[in-house]
């Protein structure tokens, strides 16, 4: 969708003018921002630093819009899979916002809002659940046993949306 437009008075003549919904750099420099299709600003049209905290990375599975997620290494590269409680290693570093093949690029968000989900409840709190990519409400089966983690991952602020607000992981004896 294109940005809306504007009149401006160009050679004595009034002329549409659209604003536009990203930057190339410098050679929109002056030119009118518009928000995009979601309502936001691009990102492009941000100052270097500001925006959101991602990263690029392999995805060595399968991932799921919504999943909480642990960059791990492989032979000295960076790569991301489902975060899970089952052993120390695994613990949720970020998430992602929308479904990624096995050894395609995910973009892994490390903090904001995971969007999409559904059945939360509003104020509760969500930790790390032993189900790959989950998470499970306080008030529900925590993981127990020998090995296993406990990871606060966030708060719900909707029935859809959870603040991701991950603590630091604690390793069950």
């Amino acid at each position: 969708m294109a940005g809306l437009g504007f009149m401006r008075r160009v050679g004595g003549r009034l002329t549409e003018i659209l604003g536009i919904q990203s930057s190339a750099g410098a050679g929109d420099a002056g030119k009118i921002p518009a928000l995009d299709d979601t309502g936001r600003l691009d990102s492009s049209m941000m100052p270097v630093g500001i925006g959101a905290d991602t990263a690029a990375r392999e995805a060595s599975e399968a991932l799921t819009a919504g999943n909480v997620v642990n960059v791990h290494n492989v032979t000295g590269t960076a790569k991301v899979r489902k975060a899970d409680a089952t052993a120390a290693g695994k613990e949720c570093n970020g998430f992602v916002l929308a479904n990624v093949s096995l050894a395609a690029q995910a973009t892994v968000y490390f903090e904001g809002t995971i969007t999409g989900l559904t059945g939360l409840t509003p104020g509760a709190r969500y930790y790390l659940d032993v189900t790959a990519g989950a998470i499970v409400i306080e008030s529900g089966t925590l993981p127990s046993g020998t090995g296993k983690i406990i990871q606060y991952i966030g708060t719900a602020i909707s029935a859809t949306e959870l603040s991701f607000e991950p603590g630091e992981p604690m390793t069950l004896a």
